[in-house]
């Protein structure tokens, strides 16, 4: 059977946290903020857990 690799599709917390280079607690802020006014990027909220579409969090970082 092939080894099928699915291309990544959504960032977590530390990605976020990486790419604009802000700290822990401050990347759960921020995104506990756009998830509840969604007026900057989309974001899914499991349980605690953030998801951030690659795509949605890309056209706003690039606007």
């Amino acid at each position: 059977m092939e080894n099928q690799v699915k291309e990544k599709t959504v960032y977590n917390p530390e990605d976020i946290q990486s790419i604009l280079g802000i700290g822990k607690n401050k990347v759960y802020d921020f995104l506990e903020d756009v998830y509840h006014n969604t007026h900057y990027f989309k974001v899914i909220k499991i349980g605690k857990l953030y998801k951030v579409p690659i795509k949605s969090f890309d056209s706003w970082l690039n606007e």
